[in-house]
């Protein structure tokens, strides 16, 4: 998972029941990492991805905030503030410790049919998924921003996972809301099935699914590695992450979506300094940093549950898991 990468802490908070179908997941580095972001699509909602540019001043991150809520879900980024400043983390900007504005890009996702209106993701969902981040193994499916998750025709979820590069390790996090299809339907079979072993069996039929009206959409996630990397490398991070998201779904990056990634890159190890040792270093990451994020991407609908009236992949194709 993305918490195979130390220093990588995961929380969720979600809402699911009594017209609710939401949540907020936070990727915490208290110890601070080199951020990144490229986003794709015609429909994004963000929060703080600017400074992310490599000309820009601020080089580290304290936490990325992926929600769902649409843009009214950025809100839940401020509660992500409020827990690092009470702990004194973020970019110093005074002489005293708790002088410091926290740095937390966010992304958002549209999920708003599937709860009542007015019920999504404030600044306590931020708050309360800090609360609950652990460096072990990161729940999955409908959980914090993949709560109210849909990925065409099926329930969407939260997904991770993580390979191992020579002495790095790179792991990702999506919360999978396409408005394409994760499955082909007419077999069952995800379209990165390829990328990984996931203890089922894939299935050979189509199923009998209700049409589902495309929504506005979005997959968010995060790539990281315990690799010394500048911003600009660990956008190429990013950009080779958003290669695994269209691997996973068909179609990717559309009008009715705002697919964000975001790259961390935590410096525990150095890269070769010189050339071409250093670049393809960074090549062999960026390869596996597709290849963990769509298996991220699989995991994420494997491990999903029917919510927001939207079938789960594993009801649907009950057979895969016997």
């Amino acid at each position: 998972m993305i918490t195979d990468v130390p220093g990588v802490l995961v929380g969720h908070h979600e809402r699911v029941g009594d017209g609710w179908a939401t949540g907020t997941t936070v990727v915490l580095v208290p110890e601070g990492a080199v951020g990144a972001v490229d986003q794709r699509g015609g429909a994004p909602g963000t929060r703080e991805t600017n400074l992310l540019e490599p000309e820009n001043l601020v080089q580290r991150v304290n936490a990325v905030c992926l929600s769902g809520g649409s843009a009214y879900g950025l809100a839940a980024a401020d509660g992500v503030m409020r827990w690092l400043a009470e702990r004194n983390l973020g970019f110093p900007v005074g002489a005293q410790p708790h002088e410091v504005v926290p740095i937390v890009p966010a992304a958002v996702l549209f999920d708003l049919p599937r709860s009542e209106w007015g019920n999504r993701p404030d600044a306590s969902f931020g708050y309360a998924a800090c609360e609950a981040a652990v460096a072990g193994p990161v729940p999955q499916g409908t959980v914090g921003a993949g709560a109210g998750a849909a990925v065409g025709s099926l329930k969407g979820g939260v997904g991770s996972a993580s390979e191992v590069v020579g002495e790095f390790t790179v792991g990702a996090l999506a919360a999978v809301n396409a408005a394409g299809e994760a499955v082909d339907l007419t077999t069952g079979r995800a379209y990165a099935a390829d990328h990984g072993d996931f203890g089922v069996t894939w299935p050979s039929r189509p199923a009998d699914l209700p049409a589902r009206r495309t929504d506005l959409n979005t997959t968010i996630g995060v790539v990281a590695v315990d690799a010394a990397l500048s911003k600009a490398e660990a956008r190429r991070l990013a950009v080779a992450a958003q290669d695994g998201l269209a691997r996973a779904v068909r179609p990717a990056h559309s009008m009715f979506d705002g697919d964000t990634v975001f790259a961390l890159a935590t410096g525990a190890h150095e890269l070769p300094s010189e050339f071409p040792a250093r670049p393809a270093a960074l090549d062999a990451l960026c390869s596996a940093a597709a290849r963990v994020f769509a298996r991220a991407m699989v995991h994420g609908l494997l491990t999903a549950t029917t919510a927001g009236g939207v079938p789960a992949y594993r009801d649907v194709w009950p057979e895969a898991f016997a």
